[in-house]
């Protein structure tokens, strides 16, 4: 019995990348910033903004 394979050069799934990143920047923000528990917690939406009024 045959097995077919494809390969496929130079795809790349980008929603695997997303959401690590996502949540990478979220803990990072609330480390930098040093938010409190409910910030952190809407941080989660708006990590950008707390990050860059931090480095603002």
């Amino acid at each position: 019995m045959a097995v077919d394979i494809n390969v496929v050069k130079g795809k790349m799934e980008v929603a695997g990348l997303v959401g690590p990143l996502w949540f990478l920047g979220w803990l990072f923000t609330i480390g930098f910033t040093g938010l409190s528990f409910g910030k952190a917690v809407w941080a989660i939406l708006v990590w950008p903004y707390y990050l860059g009024s931090a480095l603002g």
